[in-house]
């Protein structure tokens, strides 16, 4: 582009040199010949008139004085009635044996009836001459040395972002996607770079999202994989037992449909085309089948998991981002907690409130006000579990919350049925 862009400059601007420098010189050429003409023809009409007041006096005519004013002319001067005719000036020319085109001639009559002709060399003239067309040319290359180096310039202005947006898309396919942020006073190529930096962006979004799903998925499963593998062992410790045995098998499959909808829940918010749709849940119902999934863990480990709380509560929520924000409460108190862990229902007035707490040390200060944010953790687990409950809870309007820091208690803040909280009677 840019040798494309250099040449035709160059042959643009040749012709357009020689469109205007030929007729210039040809113009100069005349205009030098028709002065020098002019100047003669005046100086022939000059001569004369002396020439004239001079035979008028009675005198003759200073050839002398002609020659020395006159040092490279020849004159002739022919008096009036008479084939008499006088040579003067300085220079020596015959014009009737050395006639040449390189001499100019002009003659001149005065009153008295004195003719004057006048021949001078054309040596200077064409030295003149010869001076114009050397100026026209020193221009005229001038004009194209200018024309040549405005237009690299503007080549390399235009050819430099085309080669740095060029880079930019190369990055950009090799998987880097921090937004370049060029600019270049070019509105043509920086809508290019407009649209390469938002294309990272955009890029990005999509990369960190996938990347998200895949952390939230491994964690997410994690849980119903860990309890589905329980149940297994319980079918395999009693198969003696056919009561057991089609208990635990019932769970089994219990855990293996929550498996299938917390898949299809991930898929659903990787994807951003989910919107939860809440519905009224009884709070009681999911709780107990939360406990009964969750209890032989802890009494493997010989720990506790204990509800109490008031009963009967009715909340606006999706029963299975419920379990899943409970279950990251809950796996949360029984890595990093000790001692029972306690799941309490509460009546907020506005809100229904879930706290899960256990008997641990608590959280440590240094990290307790960014408890929230991914990868932060205070032993060692993924740092992703408080991150997701957040994210899955405030996707539906509800709030997960640290409460108190010794012991760590966390809070769900659930919005209620509409029309106030309903409560049931009856025993858990």
């Amino acid at each position: 582009m840019r040798r494309r862009m250099l040449f035709s400059t160059l042959v643009v601007t040749v012709i357009a040199v020689m469109l205007l420098g030929l007729p210039l010189g040809a113009l100069t050429y005349t205009s030098l010949y028709e002065e020098n003409v002019r100047q003669l023809q005046q100086e022939a009409g000059i001569i004369a008139a002396e020439a004239d007041v001079q035979i008028r006096g009675g005198g003759q005519i200073d050839r002398a004085q002609l020659a020395s004013a006159y040092p490279s002319r020849h004159i002739e001067i022919t008096l009036p009635n008479s084939s008499r005719t006088i040579d003067a000036g300085g220079w020596k020319f015959d014009p009737h044996k050395q006639h040449t085109t390189t001499t100019l001639h002009a003659s001149a009559t005065s009153g008295g009836g004195v003719r004057v002709e006048v021949w001078r060399d054309t040596a200077r003239v064409q030295e003149s001459v010869l001076n114009a067309w050397l100026g026209i040319a020193s221009l005229s290359l001038l004009a194209i040395g200018v024309a040549v180096g405005l237009a690299m310039l503007q080549a390399r202005r235009l050819t430099l972002p085309l080669v740095d947006l060029a880079a930019t898309a190369e990055r950009l396919g090799s998987g880097v996607t921090t937004p370049w942020g060029h600019r270049y006073g070019i509105p043509e190529a920086d809508r290019v770079a407009e649209v390469l930096d938002r294309s990272a962006e955009r890029i990005a979004g999509l990369i960190a999202t996938e990347r998200h799903f895949a952390t939230d998925a491994s964690h997410q499963l994690r849980t119903p994989l860990t309890a589905l593998s329980m149940r297994l062992e319980e079918i395999i410790a009693e198969a003696d037992n056919p009561d057991v045995v089609r208990e635990e098998g019932e769970a089994a499959l219990t855990q293996a449909e929550r498996l299938v909808e917390t898949v299809e829940s991930l898929l659903g918010r990787a994807r951003q085309s989910q919107n939860p749709e809440v519905e009224p849940v009884a709070v009681d119902d999911v709780l107990k089948q939360f406990v009964a999934e969750w209890a032989p863990m802890f009494r493997k480990a010989d720990r506790q998991l204990k509800l109490t709380g008031e009963k009967g509560l009715t909340a606006m929520t999706v029963p299975n981002d419920l379990a899943q924000i409970l279950a990251t409460l809950v796996e949360n108190a029984y890595k990093h907690g000790a001692g029972t862990v306690t799941v309490r229902r509460v009546d907020g007035g506005t809100s229904v409130r879930i706290e899960v707490s256990d008997e641990g040390e608590g959280i440590p200060e240094e990290i307790a006000g960014r408890i929230f944010e991914r990868e932060v953790s205070g032993n060692d687990g993924t740092g992703l579990g408080l991150a997701l409950a957040r994210h899955i809870a405030e996707s539906e309007g509800a709030r997960v919350e640290l409460v108190r820091m010794r012991p760590a208690t966390f809070a769900l803040f659930l919005p209620p049925r509409a029309g106030g909280l309903s409560k049931g009677a009856g025993p858990f």
